[in-house]
């Protein structure tokens, strides 16, 4: 088994909120996040796919495609958008770093299944000291 990782950066503005609480309770738990006027990051993504070394290529998966699906799938719809606002795959959800990398595999598993490998991790960092990985379960 053969590990490819890419990374991409994005910038996004989001508000970490719960409708069913009242403004108090959003700013004890979430803090500076819960502001009503949102708040940015300057994310960092890495995705980590797996699989096997396809002998005529010598690829467990063509980087150049990777690369391409990370653009088209993910940064071209969440870079300097409002997560809140503006991502579709978001409405009705409280857009945290941890829901954030749940819905970019919903997306991502199955193009990168069609490319033949398999996606194993997605490491998402919104600072340089605050980062969350998921691998799907």
């Amino acid at each position: 088994m053969i590990y490819i990782k890419r990374k991409e950066h994005f910038s996004a503005a989001h508000r970490v909120w719960n409708d069913s609480w009242d403004t108090e309770k959003n700013l004890e738990i979430f803090g500076k996040c819960s502001n009503g006027n949102y708040h940015g990051h300057n994310f960092e993504l890495e995705v980590t796919v797996k699989g096997e070394i396809n002998p005529e290529t010598g690829f467990v998966m063509n980087l150049a495609d990777l690369k391409d699906i990370l653009n088209t799938h993910i940064i071209d719809v969440v870079d300097h958008m409002n997560l809140n606002l503006d991502v579709d795959f978001l409405k009705g959800k409280n857009p945290t770093t941890e829901i954030l990398a749940m819905e970019f595999w919903k997306i991502l598993a199955p193009i990168i299944k069609e490319h033949g490998a398999e996606l194993h991790c997605i490491l998402l960092a919104e600072t340089n000291k605050n980062s969350i990985e998921y691998y799907g379960e």
